[in-house]
C-alpha cells in the first residue's frame, strides 16, 4: 500500500511526545477549571452537582471525576437551543446540530477559541493518519449542521491540505472528481465508501488504480474485516476517526496509520471513562464498558461525564504512548438487538456476511413479531456473478449466524444494487414490529 514514513518525533505536536504523567498533570488542571467553568455558567450543571452533594472544589485527582453526575442526551434535549451554553451567545462563533430524528435535536456551540482548538485536533489526527501538507484531501462527509464535513474541512486545511469540499452524495460525480482531481485521502463514512466502490465498478474503473492511499472513515461503527475489504480493493491504508457533535465533532481520537490497533484519545482536550452502562460504575481498565467523556478545554459548551452509548475499552497508548487508546467501537447500547433474549450488534452481523463468499458487504435487518416472537430477517446482496449460488451462500451466512451469535435469522440474497445506498450515517437496522 501507498504511504510515505510515519512522522518522526521532531513532526509532532509538543504534547505528542510528553510522558503519561506530564499529561495525567494537565489533565487535572483542565479538568478542574473545566469543573469550575460548568458549575458557575451552566445551571443545568449546577443543579446537577448541587443535587449530587459535589463541588467543583472536590476533585483533588483524576478518579474524584466518578463523583460527578453524567450528562446524558436527554439532558442536552431538555436544555434546547441554547441552555447548556456556559457563555453569551453573542459570543458563540458557530452552531451545529444533531438531525433530531429521535427528538429535539441536540445543539452544541462552539467559541472562536473552541474553533481553533477542533482545527488543531483534527490537524493532527490528519496527519496521525499519513496525511501531510500538500496532500489533496476529499472530503465527503456531509456539511452544514452535522459536524462531519466541517471538522475534516478547517483540520485538512490547518495541516495545510488542499481541501476538495464535495460533502455526501451525487456518487458518479465523486468518482469522476477523485480520477480527474487524484486526491491523497478521502474523509466519507465507511458504508459510503462502499458505495463508491460500486460507482467505480459501474464507470469501469479500477479502484485500485486510484491516487487514494489513505482513506479517514467515521461516524458509523464498522468492522477490521471492512476495513480489510476496503484496504484490498481499494490499495489504501483504512483508518478509524472517532468523535460526536456533543463532545467535538470528528477528531476526538484517530487510529495512527504506523499501528492502526485502536483509536489513541487526544486526552488533553477530552478525558474518558469506560462505565457499566447498567450501573454506571467505572470498569477496570481493559474491560468493556460504555465511553464517557469530559471536555477538558471548551469554552462555549462544556461536558461532564457525557454519556456516548458507545461500547469499547480503554487501553495504554503506543504509537503515542502517553495517550490511550479506545478499541474500535463496534456497537452502541442503544443500537443493541436483544432477539429472543440474545444481545446482537449489527457489526456482528457485518463481520460474518463479509466472511460468506459471493455475499457483498451491502446488508440490511428486518425485524417482525409475525406471531409473539422476534424474528429478524438479514437481507443481504449478493456479488455480480454470483448467479445460483445464492441459496448456498445463504444457508451458509444463516449457518454462521447461529454458529457465531447463537440465534437462527431468515436470509434473503437479493439482487445486486437493491438495497438503499447511504450518503451519511447507515441505517443497518429496519424495525417492523409492533411496539
Amino acid at each position: 500500500m501507498r504511504l510515505g514514513d510515519p512522522p518522526a518525533p521532531h513532526e509532532l505536536d509538543p504534547i505528542e511526545r510528553v510522558s503519561r504523567d506530564e499529561l495525567m498533570a494537565l489533565q487535572l488542571e483542565r479538568l478542574r477549571r473545566t469543573l469550575s467553568h460548568a458549575y458557575h455558567n451552566v445551571p443545568v450543571y449546577r443543579d446537577k452537582f448541587d443535587r449530587a452533594g459535589v463541588h467543583p472544589n472536590d476533585c483533588k485527582e483524576l478518579a474524584d471525576l466518578a463523583k460527578f453526575p453524567f450528562t446524558t442526551k436527554q439532558d442536552l434535549r431538555d436544555g434546547y437551543p441554547f441552555g447548556m451554553f456556559a457563555v453569551p451567545r453573542e459570543q458563540v462563533a458557530r452552531i451545529h446540530a444533531s438531525s433530531g430524528t429521535t427528538g429535539r435535536p441536540t445543539v452544541v456551540g462552539y467559541t472562536s477559541a473552541d474553533l481553533d482548538v477542533w482545527a488543531q485536533v483534527m490537524a493532527r489526527s490528519i496527519r496521525a493518519s499519513g496525511g501531510r501538507p500538500g496532500d489533496i484531501v476529499h472530503v465527503a462527509y456531509g456539511y452544514g449542521l452535522f459536524t462531519g464535513g466541517l471538522g475534516a474541512h478547517y483540520g485538512a486545511e490547518r495541516l495545510g491540505c488542499t481541501v476538495v469540499p464535495v460533502s455526501g452524495g451525487m456518487t458518479p460525480r465523486q468518482v469522476r472528481l477523485i480520477t480527474d482531481f487524484r486526491p491523497d485521502i478521502i474523509m466519507v463514512t465507511p458504508s459510503y465508501m462502499l458505495a463508491l466502490l460500486d460507482e467505480f465498478a459501474a464507470q469501469g474503473l479500477d479502484p485500485r488504480a486510484s491516487s487514494l492511499r489513505v482513506g479517514i472513515f467515521g461516524a458509523e461503527p464498522w468492522t477490521d474485516s471492512m476495513r480489510a475489504e476496503i484496504e484490498e480493493r481499494f490499495d489504501l491504508h483504512a483508518v478509524d476517526v472517532y468523535g460526536l457533535s456533543e463532545v467535538m465533532g470528528p477528531g476526538v481520537a484517530i487510529e495512527c496509520v504506523e499501528s492502526k490497533d485502536g483509536l489513541h484519545i487526544w486526552e488533553d482536550h477530552f478525558y474518558p471513562e469506560t462505565v457499566d452502562p447498567f450501573t454506571g460504575e467505572p470498569v477496570g481498565e481493559g474491560e468493556t464498558g460504555e465511553l464517557v467523556f469530559t471536555s477538558l478545554t471548551k469554552e462555549a459548551m462544556p461536558v461532564i461525564r457525557y454519556r456516548t452509548r458507545d461500547l469499547t475499552r480503554l487501553l495504554p497508548g503506543t504509537a503515542r504512548p502517553a495517550f490511550r487508546r479506545m478499541e474500535k467501537v463496534t456497537g452502541r447500547t442503544d443500537d443493541m438487538i436483544i432477539l429472543r433474549g440474545v444481545n446482537v450488534f449489527p457489526t456482528q452481523i457485518e463481520e460474518i456476511v463479509l466472511g460468506v463468499e459471493g455475499l457483498s458487504p451491502h446488508f440490511q435487518l428486518h425485524l417482525t413479531r409475525p406471531d409473539r416472537l422476534d424474528v429478524m430477517t438479514v437481507m443481504v446482496e449478493a456479488r455480480p456473478g454470483l448467479g445460483d449460488g445464492r441459496a448456498r451462500a445463504g444457508q451458509a451466512l444463516r449457518r454462521a449466524v447461529k454458529d457465531s451469535v447463537g440465534v437462527s435469522v431468515e436470509v434473503e440474497v437479493v439482487d445486486p444494487e437493491t438495497l438503499e445506498r447511504s450518503v451519511g450515517k447507515l441505517k443497518r437496522v429496519i424495525d417492523k414490529r409492533d411496539n
